[in-house]
């Protein structure tokens, strides 16, 4: 028979014991945190796990069982079957499987508790800080600046950006991630936001008139069309 049926043994045992290892890392966080039944996707993933863990476990053990003075017809079966194309690819699956392991030792801090999957609780949790933290204090400030009470205001806002940067870095803070931060899209502020970025600056930023009444908004040339030059007329009255 060769020697091609002892290797596709032993890495399927390989993968076995893998998949089984990645079944109790998923499971027991979930089980600890109560998210078995609220947690679909990493229970369905883990019985994925689970199945294929018994799939490769299965083979093994029926390839074995001849070896131990057992008469198992499968085994013999699977044994003159397993070719080295089958062992070849199952010693692949092995090496995967540990390096999988690997990165689980390395990317430890990443893999605590039920992180691998969406967790609902600590998303409430977020949201539920973002709320206490930075818009409340949004509010304050806003109530301070309608109240003709800067300091307070400004107050406010030091503590909610502080607090809204101190929550993004525990979201994306990692030491084994060097993430650009870029924007999808430009950012919108205030009244050009409202005005759903129709080209023309907002109200606030345009400058006001030497005499304290607020200047008129500036206008754009129509796209394609360069600005009217001033006629002589027009140039004499300035």
């Amino acid at each position: 028979m060769g020697v091609s049926w002892q290797v596709g043994m032993v890495a399927n045992a390989i993968i076995a014991l893998a998949y089984f290892l990645i079944v109790l890392a998923i499971v027991i966080p979930l089980a600890r945190s109560h998210q078995l039944r609220t947690n679909p996707l990493g229970a369905a993933t883990a019985a994925i796990f689970f199945t294929c863990a018994v799939h490769h476990g299965a083979h093994s053990v029926h390839m074995v069982l001849p070896s131990l003075g057992m008469n198992d017809p499968e085994g013999l079966a699977m044994r003159t079957a397993w070719s080295w194309p089958l062992a070849t690819w199952d010693v692949v699956g092995a090496l995967v499987a540990a390096y999988y392991w690997t990165l689980r030792t390395n990317y430890s801090s990443l893999m605590e508790g039920a992180q691998l999957f969406e967790d609902l609780r600590a998303r409430e949790q977020q949201a539920l800080e973002l709320n206490d933290s930075v818009l409340q204090g949004l509010v304050v400030a806003k109530m301070a600046l309608d109240l003709q009470q800067p300091h307070k205001a400004d107050e406010a806002l030091t503590t909610s950006i502080n607090s809204a940067s101190r929550i993004i870095t525990n979201l994306l803070g990692s030491e084994h991630f060097a993430i650009q931060l870029l924007r999808s899209a430009p950012a919108t502020v205030g009244a050009h936001a409202e005005a759903g970025g129709s080209g023309h600056p907002p109200d606030f930023l345009t400058p006001p008139a030497p005499d304290g009444s607020p200047a008129p908004a500036a206008r754009e040339p129509l796209a394609g069309s360069p600005a009217s030059p001033a006629t002589p007329d027009e140039r004499n009255t300035r």
